[in-house]
């Protein structure tokens, strides 16, 4: 079902406090993948605040709906979201990244209430979101997994290999993100190495294909939406994402992979963020 106007300015709202909140933990760590962060946010936003079905009280509660951050290091981002939701107090982010915190630069789910998978290596997500998947039908769960790829890990066999054995299990109950920001650590990713055309490829796999605004949540909900009532193939929803996105400076610029911020600069993006959001709701 398409949002509500109401439950649209929710999510922008969310959105742009877990961009700021990301901000500071980037602030607070001296130093993360920022890019990737701010371009992952209203994915992550609107899975989390609208449609996962999960328990903060009973993390490990085994109905509940699994997410597995491929692209994990992004935990900079991703942290703000679980700490916001409640799994964990929000003080822990000033120590992401610290030594002997529980927030590491890559999530630990053996320290951190509320992840579903550590990832670090990429192209190890998709295999493993799709056990959990495989895993539920064995057990007659009706849980969804989602999982969210970079752009850039696809250049990893991993995901292939993944994706022809999601297809060829029928695993509908995994619904598959990949953030295409179009940049990578090293450049633009049809520089380093070429993904396109990246549609079709999914489709080769035996994946129904979504394209999508990855920073419009009514796109964004409407893809989620088609996927979860796939019958017979799994769904891959590729999210036509800026790099660093509501930053100015950072916007599609893949120096901002991995940065360092001071006071002055959080303060700065923070005020991007505040205009980039003010805008997006008056769209």
């Amino acid at each position: 079902m398409s949002l509500t106007k109401e439950e649209f300015e929710t999510l922008e709202d969310k959105a742009c406090e877990l961009r700021k909140l990301t901000v500071d933990t980037v602030k607070w760590a001296s130093g993360g993948h920022i890019g990737g962060a701010l371009s992952s946010v209203d994915i992550l936003t609107l899975l989390y605040y609208k449609y996962m079905n999960i328990d903060v009280r009973n993390p490990e509660w085994e109905d509940r709906d699994r997410f597995v951050l491929s692209k994990g290091h992004i935990g900079v981002g991703y942290a703000p979201v679980l700490a916001d939701k409640g799994f964990f107090d929000k003080e822990w982010l000033k120590t992401y990244n610290h030594t002997h915190s529980k927030l590491g630069m890559h999530l630990d789910k053996n320290k951190v209430p509320g992840l579903d998978a550590s990832t670090g290596s990429l192209g190890h997500g998709l295999p493993i979101a799709l056990g959990m998947a495989l895993g539920a039908r064995l057990q007659n769960k009706t849980f969804k997994v989602y999982c969210l790829l970079g752009d850039g890990e696809c250049d990893e066999g991993s995901v292939w290999e993944a994706a022809m054995a999601a297809s060829h299990y029928k695993a509908v109950n995994l619904i598959t993100f990949i953030d295409r920001n179009k940049c990578m650590i090293d450049g633009p990713t049809e520089k380093v190495m070429k993904l396109e055309p990246f549609a079709e490829k999914w489709k080769a796999f035996g994946f129904d294909v979504i394209e999508a605004d990855g920073h419009n949540m009514y796109e964004l909900s409407g893809a989620v939406d088609k996927a979860l009532n796939a019958s017979e193939k799994p769904v891959a929803v590729i999210c036509n994402t800026i790099k660093g996105c509501g930053v100015k400076q950072m916007e599609n610029d893949f120096k901002y992979h991995y940065a360092s911020i001071d006071e002055a600069t959080a303060a700065q993006c923070k005020a991007d963020i505040d205009a980039y959001h003010k805008n997006r709701k008056g769209a």
